[in-house]
């Protein structure tokens, strides 16, 4: 009877992947045997693997080149990286090593970027692509690139009112876009996106504000998917509809030329994970040829922002398991040494689904089983994977801790928790490593920040 952890693997998944690979009954994320980690570190442990970035970065660059390669497509791609999936600086320092262009949303992403100018890492050509409904400190910065010759800084309207904003501020003229505000799809509460302009008022707009202002320049039209891209009847709609809006404002504005599909690429979320990016890809780059063919409009320049497709496979959470509860009949605990819900806030909030593997005992029984956090609150809990409402580990064995494993976190649970501060029951914010590697191929890891302690917690308490 085959009842060992590495053989419900085995069994259920397409195992072993590209990421993940088992050696003497322990797990390896990305050729890292985690088990060394471990005992260097201890956990609670957040590791950001750096290399991941740069693969990502360059798969979708390589995707969409070929992509336009394959139909003579005429434009250019333009990668863009959203800052606001992971502010820090050992992520925007190995994204900008792949020539790329960043996406912002608020104003201090501004004062972000004007220390990477000063850092050198940027400079004043890149694409800065500005989204969000902004407030005055926002649009203040935003001008305050674009007077100081950052002639690539592209405020994109979400209201009709910032056009007059920014004309109270800019002392020179600059690129511009808009935002079209998507239909959601028919699973949310509401049928409009609250960001952007609407389809009917965008070329009134144009018209209006912006066609005979001196100090715009238009220049690319943004439609934003929540959901991401994926292959179904409501991601190609909208699309169609915003190439089509495309050819009508290019129809009476020559200087239009670049069209932003944001909403980026899905990251793998679990062993199940099936995606084809390489036909999402090209079939995106032919539909808008189709279309712009079809109305006689040269095809606009792509760009992307793609945030969690970037960082989002870098990350994981180490943890161990303190202790074995049985609740009642059926409800077997794991409680592990941290907390989801200040960690992994995701799982809490949007009930989010990483990948979740045991790091050692693949040799052991499994047992279904739930996870729980140490905070007091009942949200803190995690009983189910993406593809089964359910979690198997291994038996916990009294001579060795068990260690669990949560892959490809990297994207916005920082952002979302709090890094440092106050969080849950004053649970403190794990340890967290750097992995690169050398020119030789080598990894190695440096530690980015320790474990919380309790004396920042209660000075920021005021204590």
């Amino acid at each position: 009877m085959k009842n060992k952890y590495i053989d419900l693997i085995e069994q259920t998944f397409d195992f072993p992947q590209p990421e993940f690979e088992v050696i003497d009954n322990e797990l390896y994320f990305n050729s890292v045997p985690l088990m060394d980690l471990i005992k260097q570190y201890k956990t609670p442990l957040k590791i950001s693997y750096l290399p991941k970035i740069s693969q990502n970065i360059q798969k979708a660059k390589r995707l969409f080149n070929v992509a336009m390669a394959k139909v003579d497509y005429q434009g250019d791609y333009n990668y863009c990286y959203c800052t606001k999936s992971s502010h820090f600086a050992f992520v925007l320092e190995e994204a900008l090593k792949n020539d790329i262009h960043l996406e912002t949303s608020s104003a201090f992403d501004i004062n972000l970027i004007e220390e990477l100018y000063s850092q050198g890492l940027v400079n004043k050509n890149k694409w800065i692509i500005c989204n969000g409904f902004k407030k005055r400190q926002y649009v203040e910065n935003i001008a305050g690139l674009i007077n100081n010759g950052w002639k690539n800084t592209i405020p994109i309207f979400d209201n009709m009112p910032e056009v007059d904003t920014f004309s109270e501020i800019l002392e020179k003229p600059c690129r511009i876009g808009i935002r079209i505000a998507a239909e959601e799809q028919p699973k949310f509460e509401f049928y409009t996106s609250r960001l952007g302009i609407r389809y009917i008022d965008i070329i009134p707009f144009y018209e209006e504000k912006i066609k005979n202002n001196p100090l715009y320049e238009m220049k690319m039209l943004h439609f934003f998917i929540n959901t991401g891209i994926h292959d179904d009847a409501y991601y190609w709609n909208e699309l169609s509809k915003c190439v089509q809006v495309y050819c009508d404002l290019k129809k009476i504005c020559p200087t239009l030329d670049s069209l932003n599909i944001g909403g980026g690429f899905p990251i793998k979320n679990s062993l199940h994970f099936t995606y084809d990016y390489e036909y999402m890809a090209e079939e995106i780059i032919a539909q808008i040829k189709m279309i712009c063919a079809q109305r006689d409009v040269p095809e606009p320049n792509i760009f992307t922002e793609f945030g969690s497709f970037t960082v989002g496979e870098s990350g994981a959470v180490i943890y161990s398991i303190l202790g074995e509860k049985q609740q009642n009949d059926r409800e077997r605990w794991y409680m592990i040494d941290s907390s989801f819900m200040t960690n992994l806030p995701d799982t809490w909030a949007i009930k989010q689904r990483f990948i979740q593997l045991a790091v050692n005992h693949w040799d052991k029984e499994y047992q279904r089983v739930m996870l729980g956090g140490l905070t007091c609150d009942s949200g803190d809990y995690y009983n189910s994977e993406a593809h089964a409402n359910a979690i198997f580990l291994p038996k916990i064995q009294q001579d060795e801790p068990l260690y669990v494993g949560f892959f490809h976190t990297g994207a916005y649970q920082e952002s979302i928790a709090g890094f440092g501060g106050i969080q849950h029951c004053l649970q403190p914010a794990p340890k967290h490593i750097i992995i690169d590697k050398d020119e030789n191929g080598d990894y190695f890891t440096r530690l980015f920040s320790k474990e919380q302690g309790y004396r920042p917690m209660l000075r920021t308490l005021g204590y």
